[in-house]
C-alpha cells in the first residue's frame, strides 16, 4: 500500500515538474520570439545594405568566422555551469543588438544609406553576429533543457514546450509584420514613423526579450528542487563521478573529436544537414520572389514576417495535435521516420507545380514540420548523452554543421540557377538531388531512433 506521505511526495514532484516546464516554455517562447524577428531582419538588412547577390558568399564566409566563436564556447562550457552559459550568451546578444539597433539609424552605415555595396562592413558584421544566434542562443537553450530533462519528461512536455514557443514566434512575427506594414503607428509614441525606425524598434525588442531569459531561468532553478534538475539519471551519476575523479580540462576541439568519433552524433549531424540543405535552396528562391514584388525595405521585411507568422501558426497546430500524439503513440523511432515522409510529400508538390505559390507553401510547410516535429525529436536524442555531446559536439553541429549544410545547399542552388523550371533537366537535377537527400534521411532517422530507444529502455548512456 502506498502511504499518504508518498502520495504527497508524488504530488509535490508533479507540481514542481509542471513549474519547471512552464518556466522553460516561457523562456523558450521569448527565445523563439526574438529569433523569429532577428532571423528575418538578418536577411532583409543584409540584402538592403550589402546586396542580395552576396548572400550565398556570406553563408560560406561565416563558416570560417565562427571558428574562434566555437573555440570560445568550448572553453566556456568547461568553466561555466549550464544555466550560466545560457545567461552569458543571452546577455552578450542582448547588449550587442541594442548597440546595432542604435547604429541601424545612422545615415552612413545604417539603412538610411540606400547604396548597397559589398564594402559596407556594418551589413557584414550584423549578418555574422546574427548567424551565431541559432547555435549560441537557441542551441544553448536546448542543450540546457536536455541536460535537466528525462526521456519521459521529454515525451510528455517537449510537445507543449514547442507549442508555447510557436505562440512566441507568432507573436514576434505578427508584431513585426503589422508594424512594418503600418510604420505610422510609431507616431503614437511621439516617434517619426518610417521603415528604418521600425527596424530599430524591432531589433530593440529582440534585445529586451533576450535580457529577460536568464531571469526566468534563475526563477525556475530557485523554485524547482535540485533533484528534479538532474535530467537523465545515468548521465547525471556518470558526470558526478567524473567530476570527483578529476577536474575537467578545457578542450577547444573536444566537440569536434566527439563528432568525428561517435556514429550517433554523426547521425544527428546528418539530420541537420538534410534539413538545412533543402531549406536554403527554397529560401533563396523565396527571398528573390518577395524582394522583386516589394516596393520598399519595410514592405519586403513585412512580407518575410507574414510568411514566418504562418509558419509558426501551422507549427503550433502540428505541435499540439501532431507531435505530442505521435510521440506518445509511436515513440521516437517511428516519429523520426515520419518526418522525411512528410517532407518528401512537400518536395514532390514543389517539383510538380513549381511556381511562386508552391515555393512559398513548401517553404512554410518545411519550416512548420521542422520546428514542430523534427527539431524537438532531434533535440531529445541528446538526452541520454554526456555533457561533451550535449554542449560541445552540439555546438559544432549547430555552427559548422548548419553552416556547412547551408553552404552545400547554396552551391547546388547556384549551380542549378540557370535551369528553367518545368523542363526535363529541372526535374532530373532537382529530383535526383531530393531523392538522394531523402533516401539518406530515412536510413539515418531509423538507425538513430533504434539506438535511442534501445539506450533508454536499458538506462544506458550513449557515447
Amino acid at each position: 500500500m502506498v502511504s499518504s506521505s508518498d502520495d504527497r511526495s508524488d504530488q509535490n514532484n508533479n507540481w514542481h515538474e509542471k513549474i519547471k516546464f512552464a518556466l522553460l516554455t516561457l523562456s523558450f517562447s521569448f527565445v523563439v520570439a526574438a529569433y523569429t524577428i532577428a532571423k528575418e531582419l538578418k536577411d532583409s538588412i543584409f540584402i538592403n545594405i550589402v546586396g542580395r547577390e552576396y548572400l550565398p558568399k556570406a553563408k560560406l564566409i561565416v563558416i570560417f568566422l565562427l571558428i574562434p566563436a566555437v573555440f570560445l564556447y568550448s572553453y566556456l562550457v568547461d568553466k561555466f555551469r549550464r544555466y550560466q552559459l545560457l545567461s552569458f550568451y543571452c546577455y552578450f546578444y542582448g547588449a550587442s543588438l541594442l548597440l546595432f539597433s542604435f547604429f541601424l539609424g545612422s545615415s552612413k552605415v545604417g539603412l538610411y544609406n540606400t547604396d548597397s555595396s559589398p564594402w559596407r562592413l556594418f551589413g557584414w558584421m550584423f549578418y555574422f553576429l546574427l548567424e551565431g544566434f541559432s547555435p549560441f542562443i537557441v542551441g544553448v537553450f536546448w542543450a540546457f533543457a536536455n541536460s535537466i530533462t528525462t526521456p519521459k519528461e521529454a515525451q510528455g512536455y517537449y510537445g507543449l514546450m514547442v507549442a508555447g514557443s510557436k505562440v512566441g514566434g507568432m507573436g514576434g512575427a505578427l508584431l513585426a509584420w503589422y508594424l512594418l506594414s503600418n510604420v505610422s503607428l510609431l507616431s503614437y509614441f511621439y516617434i517619426t514613423g518610417d521603415g528604418v525606425i521600425a527596424h530599430q524598434f524591432l531589433l530593440g525588442i529582440v534585445a529586451v526579450l533576450l535580457l529577460f531569459v536568464p531571469w526566468i531561468v534563475k526563477i525556475m532553478m530557485n523554485l524547482v528542487p535540485g533533484y528534479l534538475l538532474h535530467g537523465y539519471e545515468a548521465v547525471y551519476k556518470a558526470e558526478k563521478a567524473k567530476g570527483k575523479e578529476e577536474k575537467p580540462v578545457a578542450g577547444m576541439i573536444d566537440g569536434l573529436k566527439v563528432l568525428i568519433k561517435s556514429p550517433y552524433i554523426l547521425g544527428i549531424f546528418g539530420l541537420v544537414f538534410f534539413y538545412e540543405s533543402l531549406n536554403v535552396i527554397l529560401n533563396f528562391q523565396r527571398l528573390y520572389l518577395l524582394q522583386d514584388a516589394a516596393t520598399s525595405v519595410a514592405g519586403f521585411t513585412a512580407s518575410l514576417f507574414e510568411q514566418r507568422f504562418w509558419m509558426h501558426f501551422y507549427g503550433l497546430i502540428l505541435s499540439l495535435i501532431g507531435a505530442r500524439v505521435l510521440m506518445k503513440k509511436f515513440g521516437e523511432k517511428a516519429c523520426l521516420v515520419i518526418v522525411p515522409g512528410l517532407i518528401s510529400c512537400l518536395l514532390i508538390y514543389f517539383l510538380i507545380f513549381h511556381d511562386s505559390s508552391s515555393i512559398l507553401h513548401v517553404f512554410i510547410g518545411l519550416g512548420a514540420v521542422n520546428y514542430a516535429i523534427s527539431h524537438p525529436l532531434r533535440e531529445s536524442l541528446y538526452i541520454p548523452t554526456l555533457k561533451d555531446m550535449k554542449f560541445k559536439a552540439k555546438s559544432w553541429i549547430d555552427t559548422f554543421g548548419t553552416k556547412l549544410s547551408k553552404a552545400s545547399g547554396s552551391i547546388f542552388a547556384d549551380f542549378a540557377k540557370a535551369i528553367i523550371p518545368g523542363t526535363s533537366m529541372f526535374f532530373l537535377m532537382y529530383g535526383s538531388f531530393f531523392a538522394v537527400i531523402m533516401g539518406l534521411w530515412f536510413i539515418v532517422a531509423y538507425l538513430l531512433g533504434k539506438r535511442y530507444e534501445s539506450a533508454v529502455s536499458k538506462n544506458e548512456i550513449i557515447q
